[in-house]
């Protein structure tokens, strides 16, 4: 079971934004599989106003957000297993690292991670739902060596 991450950053990024290399990114992706097959997913690294319209088009939120996923719907018999799309957005992602007080990198990993389990159907709807998918990612980003998301000491 392997992930191929394709990864993009928009041209419109300032140039002092932090953005993970695509070693990382692959790697937390990675863990984040589920799957025991090979899959194709994508990563695009946005602005706000960007990400803003996106979720505004897609979800009907007119704000920007930290992580949007579209998973793909592919029929078989088109022979590739694209998982979908992540577009995560990196100043709403630094942002909320400096609110939370996490570090930078671990919420990166954290919302790779999150979009990741979301591209191949997990989900945070329902309370059920959402203690599976946070337990989960739990799990996954301490196997990465980073702290719990969801109990940081402030």
């Amino acid at each position: 079971m392997s992930v191929k991450l394709e990864m993009s950053v928009s041209d419109k990024l300032p140039p002092d934004s932090f953005v993970p290399d695509k070693n990382h990114c692959q790697q937390w992706a990675q863990f984040a599989l589920q799957r025991d097959d090979e899959v194709i997913a994508s990563v695009q690294i946005v602005t706000p106003d960007e990400m803003q319209q996106l979720n505004r088009d897609y979800r009907g939120k007119d704000r920007p957000t930290n992580v949007l996923s579209f998973p793909m719907q592919v029929p078989a018999e088109v022979g590739l297993n694209l998982l979908g799309d992540l577009v995560l957005c990196a100043q709403v992602i630094a942002d909320e690292a400096a609110q939370q007080n996490k570090p930078l990198q671990a919420h990166w990993a954290h919302m790779i991670v999150h979009g990741m389990l979301h591209l191949q159907g997990y989900d945070h709807i329902e309370e059920h739902e959402a203690e599976h998918m946070e337990a989960l990612e739990t799990d996954i980003l301490q196997t990465l060596g980073f702290p719990d998301p969801y109990h940081n000491p402030q």
